[in-house]
């Protein structure tokens, strides 16, 4: 049987694009304006909100990219939060004379140098986490949810026998505190790191997922990992690089998140895996893209409503959950 060229496609079908997902977060920044009726209140809410989700992002992007491809339930993903925070501060306390400093190109030298520590070593860590405990559990979700959240209990404690069970504090550099005052608005200085750090990790991620043969097999061994294996690539060696990845994003976060609060705890990373799930269940599982618009979406709901109402804060998380799955079952990034 012939196949005439008329009868061919001249070209392959779109892929249809969400565009409603995207707006929902500058939809939510313009709704609150008259509610909150003053203009300045509300853009200091508005970039502490926007910089509140950028790290919470940072949190959760890591765990989302191994749950995509790897379909691990890591449960554990805190402890490399906690040791990020803590192993930055291996380089931050020696370096205090240059967080000290009046310059902020010592500052952010210092600070470049502790995240590197702190992503390296939760790399590392994530490596062993992945070829000790999460590769005989592949395919178990009960056992990976018992065994991860038992590997966490026991980093804590290590953490605890290393550093110590007292709080521990983190300042932030000299030239990064205080605030920016436009008009009546005061910016945090850090806030608007954090919101630079963030919008460089999903641009950065993105650009890996979407435009690098690596981001391709990572998207073909999603799909169909055996096809992936058949056509020669070590699909193993893929999962244990992208779990090292997402740990040591992880880490970044934990330094980030440990300068937003100024102090560090053994479990300052638990305490914060419930915002990293609903965020993940948000955004729709394995995909950074929801996962970035979940994240912005629960932070700046939560600086709204603190504001606004206070006692609604404490379960704005839960209904804007209950709100995103009931509208979208399966999360933003997926109808």
């Amino acid at each position: 049987m012939t196949v005439s060229a008329t009868t061919l496609p001249t070209k392959l079908p779109a892929i249809p694009r969400d565009y409603l997902a995207p707006l929902l977060v500058p939809a939510l920044m313009l709704a609150m304006l008259p509610l909150v009726g003053s203009l300045p209140t509300w853009i200091t809410l508005t970039v502490a909100g926007l910089a509140m989700g950028m790290m919470i992002f940072i949190m959760s992007s890591g765990l989302t990219l191994v749950f995509g491809l790897m379909d691990v339930l890591n449960f554990g993903h805190g402890a490399f939060v906690s040791v990020g925070a803590f192993a930055a501060t291996l380089v931050l306390v020696p370096m205090h004379g240059w967080l000290e400093a009046d310059s902020l190109a010592m500052n952010l030298a210092a600070l470049a140098l502790a995240i590197g520590l702190a992503m390296t070593v939760t790399a590392l860590l994530g490596w062993a986490f992945e070829r000790l405990i999460i590769m005989p559990v592949y395919g178990q979700h009960l056992k990976q949810i018992l065994i991860t959240m038992g590997g966490m209990i026991v980093v804590e404690q290590l953490i605890q026998v290393i550093w110590g069970a007292e709080q521990q504090p983190m300042p932030l550099p000299a030239a990064l505190r205080g605030a920016i005052v436009l008009g009546d608005s005061a910016i945090e200085k850090y806030r608007l790191l954090a919101v630079a750090v963030g919008l460089l990790v999903f641009v950065t991620l993105t650009l890996v997922l979407n435009r690098t043969k690596l981001g391709l097999l990572i998207r073909a061994g999603v799909e169909n990992g055996e096809m992936v294996e058949a056509l020669g690539y070590r699909i193993r060696r893929l999962f244990v690089a992208v779990f090292a990845a997402g740990s040591a994003l992880a880490g970044l976060g934990g330094v980030m998140w440990g300068l937003y609060k100024e102090t560090l705890t053994a479990s300052m990373g638990s305490e914060v895996m419930v915002m990293v799930f609903i965020t993940i269940i948000i955004g729709g599982l394995g995909s950074v893209g929801g996962c970035f618009i979940g994240a912005l979406l629960m932070a700046l709901s939560a600086n709204y409503a603190g504001f606004l109402a206070p006692k609604f804060a404490l379960v704005s998380h839960i209904v804007l959950m209950i709100a995103i799955l009931l509208w979208r079952p399966a999360g933003l990034s997926r109808k």
